[in-house]
């Protein structure tokens, strides 16, 4: 019944779950109860959606039970990864440490995602200004030129007749233009719902230059922290990497992980397995890195190294980005606004031309 009525609110942001595990971890750190620190957080949360669920947790804790079996009831918030380390801290009595190695992690994660926005936030305003100031001129100024040039008594330029060519087009099929690219948004993204298309699609991806860069070392960056973080509470090879695969946003990465705890289920060591298999998406110097942490017995701390290393990877990208995008990006737009002030004004010179004449 709890979960019927949790979904008729919005649902629990990334945010709140960061707060929630890093004030849950201090708290029972200094001395306060579960019971009592989930108690105090529920008073405290102002998210409708959150308060229900601390609501429920305050209750199966009070009945006896353990915090990671009320969790698991909330998959959409408390993923796999959450709820294994949880699960293991209440088991071996460290579930203050796990937490804040989960605090860590969240905070790493949320980082990592507002480095990747910040970087595709200029192209993206710069791109959105662009289409709705070209949908703007296509359907509200570009029609009403068609019958002013129509009435010139002068050859028109080329650029000219480009431009009304493409007005005619707006003015006539500009509607049904619009509702076919609707139509087309939505039957792709239910396209993308389809196993193998979305497969398909998160490896193509993958490769698109610069973002698909930003992509790659996004998922290498999880992929490292999550797994480094999992073996460092107690967790075993295998186990970890089937909870990580859960973490990754890619399904080719999901894929090829869980290969990886196949393989290694099957007596093969993780770094032979990446040399075997050679996976396309796990650089060189990785397959290295994760084979001599093996070998030296200190792979969580390789794998944690690797996560910082890629997200400075990430760092450097977005950084670079902005530098890399904006001369394209005012050449582009330039051209666009050069061609269609030349289409515009080329025929009123020509008709200011042949009246003095």
């Amino acid at each position: 019944m709890f979960p019927a009525l949790y979904t008729i609110f919005p649902r629990v942001s990334h945010i709140e779950r960061l707060l929630f595990t890093k004030h849950l971890a201090i708290m029972i750190k200094s001395g306060i109860s579960l019971l009592d620190a989930i108690d105090t957080l529920r008073e405290q949360t102002k998210s409708k959606a959150f308060k229900l669920i601390l609501a429920q947790l305050f209750a199966d804790t009070k009945n006896g039970q353990a915090l990671a079996v009320t969790l698991k009831k909330f998959p959409d918030v408390f993923d796999l990864f959450y709820v294994s380390l949880i699960e293991i801290g209440e088991t071996s009595g460290a579930l203050e440490q796990n937490l804040e190695f989960l605090a860590q992690q969240l905070s790493k994660d949320y980082q990592l995602r507002k480095k990747i926005q910040s970087a595709l936030m200029y192209p993206g305003l710069v791109i959105s200004a662009t289409v709705i100031m070209g949908g703007f001129i296509s359907f509200f100024v570009l029609p009403k030129l068609v019958e002013f040039f129509a009435s010139f008594q002068v050859e028109l330029p080329l650029s000219t007749q480009i431009l009304l060519g493409f007005a005619m087009i707006m003015k006539s099929f500009g509607l049904l233009i619009l509702g076919v690219i609707g139509i087309l948004v939505l039957v792709s993204i239910a396209l993308l719902q389809i196993p193998s298309v979305k497969f398909a699609w998160h490896t193509v991806i993958l490769k698109i230059p610069i973002f698909g860069d930003l992509l790659l070392y996004q998922e290498l960056a999880r992929f490292s922290r999550n797994f480094g973080i999992l073996l460092k509470s107690g967790i075993s090879s295998t186990k970890g990497l089937e909870i990580a695969a859960h973490t990754l946003s890619n399904v080719l990465f999901q894929k090829d992980v869980r290969i990886l705890a196949d393989k290694l289920a099957s007596g093969n060591s993780i770094g032979a397995t990446l040399k075997k298999e050679n996976f396309q998406e796990f650089p060189g110097i990785l397959v290295k890195m994760i084979a001599v942490g093996e070998k030296t017995g200190k792979l969580e701390d390789v794998l944690i190294y690797l996560g910082d290393y890629y997200e400075d990877e990430i760092e450097n990208i977005s950084g670079n980005l902005s530098t890399l995008l904006e001369p394209v990006l005012l050449v582009t737009i330039g051209i666009v606004v050069g061609f269609v002030a030349l289409a515009i004004i080329s025929p009123i010179y020509e008709l200011t031309g042949s009246i003095n004449r």
